[in-house]
């Protein structure tokens, strides 16, 4: 009777322990599932910017920094990267020159108001500056997928008037800064005051129209757009800055 009562135990037990092991085999898969999907949800959104990458770049036919190109940068020797930049820095240096012309053209503006030449760096540097922020942060939106050809008109319209808005606060302090502190005359300060609206409300303007330009044209906006933007603005800037002179003097009374 005693080996009978046993049997059941004895048969219990190993089917109690078959099954304590397959419910360890279920959490252990339950817990590698889990695994594997955080694994997928993490990799998912890294995903995203590079097909927008590709896409951004099939656009522009090699203008919106495609993937490849970023991949060949590393592996180019430094005069392949020199013959391609030069032949664009040419033709930026001779529309460079045009800024002596117009040095040139106002001369006899220059040689009464000796002070206007004090602020042409000061005027060339504030344009680079502000187009090369516009410049720089159009070309990591269009690199990243953020933008794209059609929002064009919202980026340009919107950096123009952030420019506007940067040139206003900058002016009204440069022009104040340069009278009481500098020395400079009131009417020349007026006209740095002045200028600087339009200077920067120009440099965003074609800091952040000109990377959509050079992908419609299919070129490469990360080469290309900050030279251009640079004598762009360089040469335009200083038009403004003697044409507004010109005006302002004449309200000051000043003989030309």
């Amino acid at each position: 009777m005693a080996a009978k009562k046993k049997s059941p135990t004895s048969s219990a037990e190993p089917s109690s322990s078959a099954l304590n092991e397959l419910k360890e085999t279920i959490k252990s898969q339950a817990a590698e599932i889990d695994r594997l999907k955080k694994q997928l949800s993490s990799a998912a959104p890294s995903k995203t910017p590079t097909s927008k990458k590709v896409s951004s770049g099939g656009h522009a036919h090699g203008g919106a920094a495609d993937n490849e190109e970023i991949l060949d940068y590393k592996e180019k020797t430094f005069y392949a990267i020199a013959y391609e930049r030069v032949w664009w820095l040419a033709i930026f240096l001779v529309s460079l020159s045009f800024t002596a012309l117009i040095m040139n053209g106002f001369e006899h503006t220059l040689s009464k108001q000796i002070e206007l030449a004090y602020f042409v760096p000061l005027m060339a540097g504030h344009g680079g500056n502000t187009g090369g922020q516009a410049v720089g942060t159009v070309l990591s939106a269009l690199s990243a997928g953020v933008i794209s050809r059609s929002d064009a008109l919202r980026v340009v319209g919107k950096e123009a008037m952030s420019g506007l808005v940067m040139g206003i606060i900058l002016g009204a302090l440069v022009g104040p800064i340069s009278h009481y502190v500098m020395g400079i005359s009131m009417h020349v300060s007026t006209v740095v005051s002045v200028t600087f609206p339009l200077l920067s409300t120009i440099a965003s303007f074609l800091g952040s129209s000109l990377p959509f330009v050079c992908v419609i044209l299919g070129l490469d906006p990360a080469v290309i757009a900050a030279p251009a933007m640079t004598s762009f603005v360089d040469v335009s800037g200083l038009m403004c800055y003697f044409l507004i002179a010109n005006r302002i003097f004449k309200l000051f009374g000043l003989e030309l």
